[in-house]
Order: C-alpha cells, then structure tokens, then sequence
C-alpha cells in the first residue's frame, strides 16, 4: 500500500482561520450529556410546537401526527451520526469537512446553500420573537394595532409587528457584535424556563379541554387512505427537512466531543426523544384549541394573546422572546457565520458573518413563511430540504464509500493539495448536487402555483413530497458512479484524475 505523508496545516494560507482550524484533542471538552443538553435545548423552541401543530392544523389526529414526528427524526438522526463521526474524529467544521468532497473552493457551495437556509431560520425566530413582543405591547398599547399601513400589500406586513420585528432584530444583531459568549445565561434562562411554560400550557389544555380523553379523542379529518398518505409522505419529508441543516454541518459541534461515543449516545439520547415529547404538547394543546374555542389555533403566541390575563400574557411573551433569542443566536447565527467566513477567512470574521446572516434573514420574508401551517411544510421545510438532502447524500458517499473515513488534515488548508482538484472544484460533486435537485424543481414549482399543476406529469411533480430522500440517493448514488476510478480506496485519498485540469 503507497504511503502518503501528511501534509502539515498552513496557517498563512487563505483557506485558515482561527475559526476554522482544527480542535486539538486536549480542547475537545464536549460530552454525551453536552450533545443531549444541546438537542433538547434545541428542540425546545416554538418553531418545534409549531412544526407539530402544523399536522393537526393539516388534518392528523394526535398519534398520527406524533408517528410522523417520531419517524422524521429517526431518519435524519442516521446522516446526523455519520457526518458528525467525521467533526469528532479530525476536529473540523462543517465548511471544511465538505472540502472533501466539493473541493476547496467548491465547498462554499454546499456550504452558501446551508448558510442561507440558515438565514431563513434565524428569519422565522427573529419574526417569531418579535411578534411576541407585538403580543405584549398591543395589550398595553391598542393603538399599535391600528397604525397606518407603510408597506406594500404584496408584502403582507403589517405596521406594528414590523416595528417590534425590526425592534428584536436589532437586540439579535447587538448580540452578535458583543459576541456568542454573552447569550450563555439566556440559554440557561431557557433551559428552565421552557420547560416550565410548556407544562403549564400542556396543563391548561387538559383542564379547559375537560380532560386528555376529548383531546386525544379528536379524529383525522382524511377522508380517506390516499388523502392521508397524500400528507403524510410530504409531511414526513417536512419533518426531516426541519434539522435538514443540522445534519450537515453537525460537526461544527462534534468537533468538540471527547469520543465518538459521546457525540452518537449524546444525539440519540437527545434529538428523537425531546422532539417527540415536546412535539406532544404542541400536539394536545393545538388539538384542544378546537374543543375551547371552536376553531384549531396552530400559532402558539396567537394562543396566548388569547388569554385575558394582561400581566400572564407580557411575562409569557417576554419568556418567549427572550428563549427565542437564546435559540436564535445558537442554533442559527453560529453555522452561517461560519459559513460567510469560509468564503473569505481572512476577511469575513464570526461578527461579519452575523451581520450578513441578519440582513439576509429579513430579505427572506420570514412573516411569509409561517403565515400559514401549508406553506410552512409544504414550501418551506420540504423546499429547502430538496436543496440539502443532496449535499448530505454527497457527503456521506465521499466520506464513508470512498475516503473509508480517512482524510488528509493538512490537504484541506492547502489550496494544492489533494482536495484542490486542481482548479479548486470537483466538477463530480456539482454534477451530482446538480442532478440530486433537479427532479424536485418541477414539483416546487407547481407547490408555489408558478407554473400549474396539469403542466407536469402527475409522477414527476409527486418526487417533490419525497424531495428529500429523492436528492440524497440520487445525488449520493450519481457521485460514486463519478468518482468511482478518482479516488483510492486505500486509507488516504489520491488526487483525483478523472476531474483535474
């Protein structure tokens, strides 16, 4: 077997960073009850309640809906452990590991792909805080509900939850420039206060209710077997598009595990558990909302603007808004951060990062995402995870088929060494991303009615209520025909010949 010496880390080259360098054994701190802590601190967030809401809203019954939650978070748990394995064995993040695979300069690719989902998010939990501050000070200030609209109607946008929007936005975009250190005792503050207030609220739905029996008791609105399963394949689909992002870019926090037990015991501990038993009370409480007041309620702050208690609901808004930025800044401005800064590390810092992350999160129209159940599943968590499941399909391909698990360190800082594939692009993974995401776009495009429903073959626009497990196999499968004879299958890689300039 041909031996290859490591080529050693580079600090002056433009692919590191203080960022992105990787950890050293003796930092790597993080263990099982970390990643567990982190995964329900995650998953406790209102997008979670919503998530489940959206499939009573949409038509399940209460087991169904928890079936279908339980199930998504199962299956993308699998590309979760795998990609991490990688982040807990060299220490690398995300936009370095994929280097791999897209090539030192193709990997801002996948990597801009992820970071702007990223935004979306960080879109949505900057609305959703903001909107709960709207909630709170409507009550003490009715005038804000009847301001002067100042936006255009197309824009959906209303003048006082936009004024509290931007409001929060800015407290988010203060945060960032103070740094990610200052938001620790924010997620402590969630950590016990969630917890408590979903409690209360799963408490209040079984008492006004009259009981868990009439809740649970509520039927699937499916007329039939085919409508059920004409929502539960995309509605799945949705569910694993919702930690779609964190499937990639896992090791951004695997990096830090002391063993890859710990990253594996910790993540299944942690994320099909606490979403499924968080996702329960979002499931009781929306169904009860039909028997209180006649009509399903899927938004919880809409919910609790409902309640008549003025002081009850300010510190219900303020827990939430102040939980949301926790989220927020952890979950959705560290990894785009990242991202930005692989574009340009010696010119784009986690800061900068943050601040591309907050102007694109508002370009997005978060409002619109989430004004209603439909949209949310159907455009939203199933459109972006059209666009994800390939770069997850690629990765693992190249990481675990082809690599056999072992990579150069120092040839992903080297802008010559074997993952340059000679101009920098591996022109296999940007065919294969490519044909992973296009038998999805006819049916994306049918779903947000820019082209109709009868221009397409029934068969082919049904691929985008798969669309996720559609781009994974296809592009993943696509990438290992193309790379089949560039790659050893020795313990490191050899440069690639079919695709060097």
């Amino acid at each position: 077997m041909q031996t290859i010496t490591e080529a050693p880390i580079t600090e002056s080259t433009a692919l590191y960073s203080e960022d992105l360098a990787p950890i050293p054994a003796s930092k790597r701190t993080w263990t099982t009850w970390n990643y567990a802590a982190l995964w329900i601190s995650m998953s406790l967030c209102i997008p979670t309640y919503m998530m489940a809401s959206s499939l009573i809203q949409g038509g399940m019954n209460w087991w169904q809906a928890i079936l279908t939650i339980f199930l998504g978070n199962t299956i993308v748990l699998i590309p979760m452990v795998l990609n991490g394995r990688a982040g807990a064995k060299y220490g690398i993040p995300f936009p370095v590991l994929v280097r791999s695979s897209f090539g030192t300069k193709g990997a801002n690719i996948p990597a801009l792909l992820r970071a702007i989902v990223a935004c979306g998010w960080f879109g949505i939990q900057t609305w959703i805080g903001g909107f709960s501050i709207y909630q709170m000070l409507r009550l003490w200030l009715p005038s804000l509900e009847t301001l002067p609209t100042v936006f255009p109607a197309s824009f959906g946008l209303e003048t006082g939850p936009a004024i509290c929007f931007f409001l929060f936005w800015l407290l988010n975009m203060y945060v960032v420039y103070l740094g990610v250190d200052s938001i620790r005792k924010l997620l402590v503050f969630k950590a016990f206060f969630l917890p408590v207030a979903a409690l209360a609220l799963l408490w209040w739905a079984i008492s006004a209710g009259n009981g868990l029996g009439p809740i649970l008791e509520q039927p699937a609105k499916f007329t039939s077997t085919a409508a059920f399963f004409a929502f539960f394949f995309p509605a799945l689909t949705g569910m694993v598009g919702f930690w779609a992002t964190l499937s990639l870019n896992i090791p951004d926090f695997t990096r830090y595990a002391v063993s890859q037990k710990a990253q594996v015991t910790g993540q299944i501990i942690g994320l099909p558990p606490a979403m499924t038993l968080f996702s329960f009370i979002g499931v009781v409480v929306t169904s009860a909302t039909t028997i209180i007041y006649g009509t399903t309620i899927w938004d919880p702050l809409v919910l609790a603007g409902r309640f008549d208690s003025k002081l009850l609901v300010s510190m219900a808004m303020i827990a939430v808004a102040i939980s949301t930025l926790a989220t927020n800044i952890a979950a959705n401005i560290v990894s785009p951060a990242n991202d930005f800064a692989n574009l340009a590390p010696s010119k784009i810092d986690f800061r900068k990062g943050g601040y591309i992350t907050g102007v694109i999160g508002i370009l997005i129209f978060p409002w619109k995402l989430i004004a209603d159940p439909t949209g949310f599943i159907f455009t939203w968590l199933v459109g972006y995870s059209s666009l994800l499941g390939p770069v997850g399909g690629i990765m693992i391909a190249d990481y675990f088929f082809l690599r056999k698990q072992q990579l150069q360190l120092g040839d992903l800082y080297s802008e010559t060494g074997v993952y340059a594939f000679g101009n920098g692009f591996n022109t296999a993974a940007i065919i294969a991303l490519l044909l992973g995401i296009l038998p999805n776009i006819p049916g994306f495009l049918t779903t947000i009615q820019v082209i109709p429903a009868d221009s397409v073959p029934g068969w082919i626009s049904q691929l985008y209520n798969y669309a996720w497990f559609v781009g994974f196999f296809v592009s993943g499968g696509v990438y290992l025909i193309l790379m089949r004879k560039s790659v050893s299958y020795h313990s490191a890689p050899q440069p690639d010949a079919l695709f060097r300039s």
